[in-house]
């Protein structure tokens, strides 16, 4: 009965330990075939941007390694100073500039607003929090027409700044460092106060180094919706000299005619800046991304 009993015991253990390995195996499996998923495209696209327009049109995005129709023109055509290159390194520029503006002023106003929120005690204090949060509610398409009359009033029509305006305070960015700064003790700014530290002070010296990892995640998810977005820069700019590089990339393709050759390329090449930024960042992005799982 003795050893009946310990043979029982003994397969619970292992039991447990197979069906965890099993888990393991088939989340690392459905997670391998859905980054393979992601993926795809990408490289597909770069090779596409190694061949001749005229192999996207007959062959579309492939990952066809034919070595022989791959080269360098699209590349060196891009940076070959030629009218399309000029527009196209225009585009670059109006888009890093209205993402590096954006991203800056949209952290440290969300910043501050979530500061607020979370560390001073107020009358109706949640119902405007509750009212931030209702905004992301809203689909933006029902908001775009009255944000649109009203940069018209404001005369900011084919401005960066009609253009920046709109996202500078965002309801998902503010909710993230209100989560965020709700985790850190409030101890922390009782001592700076003894210490004779300012309310801003504190703020900017004392917190806010402490929130790097929040800092960092939404930079960069801050970035990437800027750097991509097309709807609303599509509205409000008119001139083809502020174009970003969506609203740019977008014009090569027209009915008569379609420039593959700068497209693909330029696609590709438009890819590094929020790749760099992801590269150096991804430390503080993956502990931003996971501040709020463990608490205690």
């Amino acid at each position: 009965m003795a050893d009946e009993k310990n043979r029982k015991g003994d397969k619970g253990p292992k039991s447990g330990k197979t069906k965890r390995t099993v888990g393991t195996v088939l989340g690392t499996g459905f997670f391998a075939v859905l980054s393979l998923i992601i993926i795809f495209p990408v490289f597909a696209g770069l090779l596409a941007s190694f061949r001749p327009g005229t192999e996207l049109i007959r062959r579309g995005l492939s990952i066809d390694l034919d070595i022989r129709t791959m080269n360098l023109d699209n590349y060196k055509y891009l940076f070959s100073g030629n009218a399309d290159s000029q527009k196209y390194f225009m585009w670059y520029k109006n888009s890093l500039i209205i993402t590096i503006v954006s991203v800056v002023l949209t952290l440290f106003i969300c910043y501050f607003v979530a500061y607020g929120l979370t560390m001073y005690n107020f009358k109706l204090k949640n119902f405007l929090f509750f009212l931030v949060i209702a905004t992301m509610m809203v689909p933006f398409e029902i908001l775009m027409l009255p944000l649109y009359k009203e940069i018209i009033a404001l005369h900011l029509i084919d401005t960066y700044t009609g253009v920046i305006i709109i996202g500078l305070c965002n309801a998902s960015t503010i909710f993230f460092f209100r989560q965020y700064l709700s985790g850190l003790p409030r101890e922390l700014l009782d001592a700076a106060r003894i210490d004779g530290a300012t309310e801003y002070g504190i703020a900017t010296k004392i917190i806010l180094p402490l929130t790097k990892p929040a800092f960092a995640s939404m930079g960069i998810l801050q970035a990437m919706g800027s750097w991509n977005a097309i709807l609303w820069p599509l509205l409000v700019l008119k001139g083809a000299e502020k174009f970003t590089l969506p609203i740019g990339l977008n014009t090569l393709l027209t009915p008569y005619g379609n420039n593959y050759d700068v497209l693909i390329a330029g696609s590709m090449f438009g890819i590094l800046p929020i790749l760099v930024i992801f590269l150096i960042f991804q430390k503080y992005i993956i502990e931003g991304m996971t501040a709020g799982a463990v608490k205690g």
